[in-house]
Protein backbone atom coordinates (compact mmCIF):
# COMPACT_ATOMS: atom_id res chain seq x y z
CA UNK A 1 0.00 0.00 0.00
CA UNK A 2 2.58 2.35 0.15
CA UNK A 3 2.91 2.93 -3.46
CA UNK A 4 -1.17 4.15 -3.22
CA UNK A 5 -0.30 6.27 -0.78
CA UNK A 6 2.94 7.75 -2.28
CA UNK A 7 0.74 7.85 -5.74
CA UNK A 8 -2.36 10.01 -3.84
CA UNK A 9 0.48 12.30 -2.25
CA UNK A 10 1.88 13.54 -5.71
CA UNK A 11 -1.54 13.99 -7.45
CA UNK A 12 -2.46 15.71 -3.93
CA UNK A 13 0.52 17.92 -4.39
CA UNK A 14 0.27 18.58 -7.92
CA UNK A 15 -3.20 19.65 -7.39
CA UNK A 16 -2.39 22.08 -3.99
CA UNK A 17 0.49 23.65 -5.96
CA UNK A 18 -1.91 24.39 -8.82
CA UNK A 19 -4.61 25.42 -7.31
CA UNK A 20 -2.56 27.99 -4.92
CA UNK A 21 -1.05 29.49 -8.26
CA UNK A 22 -4.41 29.30 -9.74
CA UNK A 23 -5.19 31.72 -6.53
CA UNK A 24 -3.05 34.29 -7.93
CA UNK A 25 -4.99 34.26 -10.78
CA UNK A 26 -7.86 35.52 -9.15
CA UNK A 27 -6.26 38.52 -7.84
CA UNK A 28 -4.74 39.14 -11.48
CA UNK A 29 -8.31 39.38 -12.78
CA UNK A 30 -9.48 41.70 -10.55
CA UNK A 31 -6.93 44.25 -10.93
CA UNK A 32 -7.09 43.89 -14.63
CA UNK A 33 -10.83 44.54 -14.22
CA UNK A 34 -10.23 47.72 -12.28
CA UNK A 35 -8.02 48.82 -14.46
CA UNK A 36 -10.32 48.83 -17.66
CA UNK A 37 -12.82 50.26 -15.45
CA UNK A 38 -10.33 52.90 -14.72
CA UNK A 39 -9.16 53.25 -18.47
CA UNK A 40 -12.53 53.67 -19.48
CA UNK A 41 -14.59 56.02 -17.46
CA UNK A 42 -11.53 58.06 -16.04
CA UNK A 43 -9.67 58.53 -19.70
CA UNK A 44 -11.96 56.92 -22.21
CA UNK A 45 -9.41 54.37 -23.13
CA UNK A 46 -10.92 50.67 -24.04
CA UNK A 47 -9.19 47.66 -24.97
CA UNK A 48 -11.04 44.61 -26.59
CA UNK A 49 -7.64 42.95 -25.16
CA UNK A 50 -7.95 44.06 -21.76
CA UNK A 51 -11.28 42.81 -21.94
CA UNK A 52 -10.70 39.34 -23.41
CA UNK A 53 -7.79 38.80 -21.07
CA UNK A 54 -10.46 38.53 -18.04
CA UNK A 55 -12.85 36.28 -19.55
CA UNK A 56 -9.26 34.36 -20.40
CA UNK A 57 -8.25 34.58 -16.84
CA UNK A 58 -11.41 33.68 -15.79
CA UNK A 59 -11.63 30.52 -17.66
CA UNK A 60 -8.29 29.82 -16.77
CA UNK A 61 -9.43 29.93 -13.10
CA UNK A 62 -12.74 27.64 -13.61
CA UNK A 63 -11.32 25.32 -16.08
CA UNK A 64 -7.86 24.80 -14.19
CA UNK A 65 -9.41 25.08 -10.71
CA UNK A 66 -12.00 22.03 -10.88
CA UNK A 67 -9.71 19.78 -9.43
CA UNK A 68 -8.30 21.67 -6.61
CA UNK A 69 -12.11 22.40 -5.71
CA UNK A 70 -12.68 18.09 -5.82
CA UNK A 71 -9.28 17.97 -3.61
CA UNK A 72 -11.04 20.46 -1.25
CA UNK A 73 -14.74 19.63 -1.11
CA UNK A 74 -15.82 22.75 -2.73
CA UNK A 75 -17.72 20.84 -5.29
CA UNK A 76 -21.28 20.91 -4.91
CA UNK A 77 -22.51 17.88 -2.97
CA UNK A 78 -26.14 17.04 -1.76
CA UNK A 79 -24.76 15.41 1.31
CA UNK A 80 -28.48 15.44 3.56
CA UNK A 81 -27.79 11.92 4.28
CA UNK A 82 -23.70 11.62 3.06
CA UNK A 83 -22.99 13.51 6.11
CA UNK A 84 -24.19 10.77 8.92
CA UNK A 85 -22.37 8.16 7.51
CA UNK A 86 -19.12 6.66 8.73
CA UNK A 87 -16.06 7.07 6.73
CA UNK A 88 -16.36 3.69 5.32
CA UNK A 89 -19.82 4.19 3.70
CA UNK A 90 -18.18 7.58 2.84
CA UNK A 91 -15.52 5.92 1.08
CA UNK A 92 -17.96 3.63 -0.89
CA UNK A 93 -19.94 6.53 -2.29
CA UNK A 94 -16.76 8.40 -2.96
CA UNK A 95 -15.15 5.78 -4.60
CA UNK A 96 -18.30 4.44 -6.80
CA UNK A 97 -18.95 7.87 -7.38
CA UNK A 98 -15.79 8.34 -9.22
CA UNK A 99 -15.49 5.10 -11.25
CA UNK A 100 -19.15 5.35 -12.00
CA UNK A 101 -19.31 8.96 -13.12
CA UNK A 102 -16.04 11.65 -12.63
CA UNK A 103 -13.58 9.33 -14.14
CA UNK A 104 -15.82 8.47 -17.30
CA UNK A 105 -16.84 11.90 -17.34
CA UNK A 106 -13.32 13.28 -17.60
CA UNK A 107 -12.76 10.29 -20.28
CA UNK A 108 -15.63 11.37 -22.02
CA UNK A 109 -14.88 15.43 -22.24
CA UNK A 110 -11.45 14.97 -23.29
CA UNK A 111 -12.80 12.49 -26.27
CA UNK A 112 -14.73 14.61 -27.66
CA UNK A 113 -12.82 17.51 -27.38
CA UNK A 114 -9.92 16.34 -28.71
CA UNK A 115 -10.88 17.12 -32.77
CA UNK A 116 -12.32 20.71 -31.54
CA UNK A 117 -8.90 21.75 -30.03
CA UNK A 118 -6.90 19.86 -32.66
CA UNK A 119 -8.85 21.77 -35.50
CA UNK A 120 -8.68 25.68 -33.28
CA UNK A 121 -4.99 24.57 -33.24
CA UNK A 122 -4.77 23.47 -37.11
CA UNK A 123 -6.00 27.28 -37.84
CA UNK A 124 -4.39 28.96 -35.02
CA UNK A 125 -8.29 30.42 -34.12
CA UNK A 126 -7.35 34.28 -33.25
CA UNK A 127 -10.43 36.53 -31.65
CA UNK A 128 -13.06 37.50 -33.85
CA UNK A 129 -12.93 40.96 -32.62
CA UNK A 130 -10.46 43.32 -33.34
CA UNK A 131 -7.74 44.13 -31.69
CA UNK A 132 -8.03 40.96 -29.59
CA UNK A 133 -6.20 38.68 -28.38
CA UNK A 134 -4.78 35.97 -31.17
CA UNK A 135 -5.13 33.11 -28.92
CA UNK A 136 -8.25 31.45 -29.19
CA UNK A 137 -6.56 28.14 -29.41
CA UNK A 138 -5.08 28.21 -26.01
CA UNK A 139 -8.01 28.70 -24.62
CA UNK A 140 -9.40 26.01 -25.78
CA UNK A 141 -6.60 23.75 -24.99
CA UNK A 142 -8.32 23.98 -21.56
CA UNK A 143 -10.84 21.95 -22.27
CA UNK A 144 -8.73 18.95 -22.30
CA UNK A 145 -6.31 19.69 -19.66
CA UNK A 146 -8.97 20.17 -17.47
CA UNK A 147 -10.75 16.99 -18.39
CA UNK A 148 -7.20 15.22 -17.45
CA UNK A 149 -6.20 17.72 -14.55
CA UNK A 150 -9.81 16.22 -12.59
CA UNK A 151 -9.11 12.71 -13.85
CA UNK A 152 -5.91 12.98 -11.91
CA UNK A 153 -7.35 14.41 -8.95
CA UNK A 154 -10.66 11.85 -9.26
CA UNK A 155 -7.95 8.90 -9.44
CA UNK A 156 -6.17 9.92 -6.17
CA UNK A 157 -9.92 10.17 -4.54
CA UNK A 158 -10.34 6.99 -5.73
CA UNK A 159 -7.36 5.89 -4.65
CA UNK A 160 -7.70 7.36 -1.08
CA UNK A 161 -11.21 5.74 -0.51
CA UNK A 162 -9.90 2.34 -1.38
CA UNK A 163 -7.43 2.72 1.34
CA UNK A 164 -9.83 3.61 3.56
CA UNK A 165 -11.81 0.30 2.67
CA UNK A 166 -9.14 -1.69 3.05
CA UNK A 167 -7.49 -0.88 5.85
CA UNK A 168 -8.82 -2.95 8.89
CA UNK A 169 -10.51 -0.10 10.92
CA UNK A 170 -14.05 -0.65 12.76
CA UNK A 171 -16.67 2.45 11.44
CA UNK A 172 -17.09 5.11 13.32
Amino acid sequence: MPALHACVHYIDAFTDRSGRLLAWLALSMALVTALIVVLRYGFNIGSIMAQEAVIYMHGSLFMLGTAYALKTGAHVRVDIFYRSFSPRAQAWVNSLGSIVFLLPLCAFICFVSWNYVAESWTIREISPEPGGIPAVFLLKSLIPLMAFNLFLQGLAETLRSALVLVEEQPDG
